[in-house]
């Protein structure tokens, strides 16, 4: 294997990163080229991203590579958080800003949808679980507010794909972002007519759908007069985040599920096929696209947010590292109180450790007052969620779960990882924590022939990076806490 070097850009709701792979002798070797953050704009009561400003970060990546580091990458990759899009006018330009997929234009757009379409037949139709910032809905919003902008647009792009765009020129949707949308036939690359025409959304608006590892063409000459790039191709990589995460789960044959720890806690099994019958719809899994034609079978947890927008509150009052964090949570007593992640008041509160103050006051708990024990709530509260979570998938497929492979930043944190082994009962392996990036890479190197297989691509992930073990150890009483957070779902 020759060398290459590949640059993904990875970018999530709260940061984003350049970071250069380089891969030679079946191993991948990282170097960070550039970090910065991501948030959202909040412009006259709406939530927006700054699409531009990301688009400069990329570049400065790419010219950071280039300048900095000496080296022409082989190749670009663009990973992002799902659902959320651009809208391309019939010049051909980028029409606003993208809506955030935590505005709260789309509060009751289900329920209006559902007297269109009713929601069995909804997630028949899609095998999609149901969030009310599903591009589906928010597309739907847009339309019974009858935006202009929505109007006046010749097509729809994703995220990545709409950076993508603003990169080469080229407008295409690649299969496991898009999968994200609600309007995708489960497991399929196509769009479903029927849910289309229930939002009223123009067919026309949505761009040919391409699979992760194809290369989409070089980035535009004033790309390379910016940066310093040669002729630079650009790969439509796994570019849900998600999807590029699992596929750096360095997992072996057997029944084992993934956890990709970040801002979301995404929970769940990869499925030769989409999965979708009533206990799928009760439970609210969903069915998205994942590279060779995988399903990635899983529910969205409330993750890291949690703690992120605590940690941003607090940090207005007095500075606090997130080791600083652990260890004050370490010394509380567990299970004094439990929040469900997943209640509708922790989306975007603005004051998070308020919202669980009022949760735990609301359903008669111990209300936490210090930092350590919001905290300790927080990390209990997801352990029990991800026990919950795995019992559920259990349930659906009617197969034990053996192992469960923790990665991306959240499994940097020991003591949730050792918290989520005692609380599951099953041995956790935790990292590699860039596995959204190595993903993204490794679909590069899949492009460019290096790699030609999901097999070969974790043998690659097993060969470059450590993992660690965490087995079930606690003294603690988790079935009496599970019990007591069963009662707040």
């Amino acid at each position: 294997m020759g060398k290459k070097n590949l640059l993904a850009f990875d970018l999530g709701a709260s940061s984003g990163r350049a970071i250069l792979g380089t891969l030679q002798n079946n191993r991948l070797r990282l170097t960070e080229i550039h970090r910065f953050t991501n948030q959202m704009a909040k412009i006259h009561g709406s939530y927006y991203w700054n699409i531009y400003n990301l688009f400069e970060e990329l570049k400065t990546g790419l010219k950071k590579c280039v300048s900095e580091h000496g080296i022409q990458p082989d190749s670009i990759g663009i990973d992002t958080w799902g659902v959320d899009y651009a809208l391309v006018d019939s010049e051909g330009r980028i029409s606003g800003l993208p809506f955030a997929y935590r505005d709260s234009r789309t509060n009751n757009s289900m329920e209006q949808f559902f007297k269109q379409l009713p929601k069995e037949e909804t997630y028949r139709l899609s095998g999609i679980q149901f969030m009310q910032f599903n591009t589906l809905f928010q597309l739907f919003s847009s339309v019974n507010e009858k935006s202009s902008s929505l109007k006046n647009a010749e097509s729809l792009l994703y995220m990545p794909d709409a950076l993508n765009f603003l990169f080469t020129g080229i407008q295409k949707n690649e299969y496991t972002i898009a999968s994200t949308s609600q309007m995708l036939k489960p497991g399929k690359p196509e769009y479903e007519p029927i849910l289309l025409k229930a939002a009223a959304i123009p067919a026309n608006l949505l761009a040919e759908i391409v699979q992760p590892g194809t290369i989409l063409g070089n980035v535009l000459p004033e790309i390379k007069e910016q940066t310093g790039c040669d002729n630079l191709p650009c790969v439509a990589v796994a570019s849900h985040d998600t999807a590029s995460a699992v596929v750096a789960v360095p997992a072996e044959k057997g029944n084992w599920a993934y956890l990709s720890s970040g801002t979301w806690s995404l929970l769940g099994i990869e499925s030769p096929a989409p999965i979708v019958n009533e206990q799928a719809l009760e439970m609210n899994f969903t069915n998205e696209g994942g590279a060779e034609g995988t399903t990635r079978f899983l529910k969205n947890i409330m993750g890291m947010w949690l703690i992120q927008e605590c940690k941003r509150v607090w940090d207005t009052e007095q500075k606090t590292s997130w080791q600083e964090i652990v260890e004050l949570s370490d010394q509380e007593e567990p299970f004094k109180c439990l929040i469900n992640p997943d209640d509708p008041a922790f989306l975007n509160p603005g004051d998070m450790p308020k919202a669980i103050r009022n949760f735990c006051h609301k359903t008669g708990q111990h209300v936490p007052l210090n930092n350590g024990g919001i905290a300790r709530c927080i990390y209990d509260s997801l352990a029990l969620k991800y026990k919950f979570t795995i019992g559920q998938i259990e349930t659906i497929t009617g197969k034990k779960i053996e192992r469960l492979h923790i990665i991306g930043g959240g499994a940097n944190n020991k003591m949730m990882n050792q918290l989520t082994a005692d609380a599951t009962g099953i041995t956790v392996f935790a990292g590699p924590t860039e596995a959204t990036a190595i993903g993204n890479l490794m679909m590069q190197a899949k492009a460019a022939g290096q790699v030609d297989s999901l097999k070969n691509i974790r043998s690659v992930v097993k060969n470059s990076f450590e993992v660690t073990a965490y087995r079930p150890s606690s003294q603690l009483d988790w079935e009496s806490a599970y019990k007591k957070f069963k009662q707040l779902l």
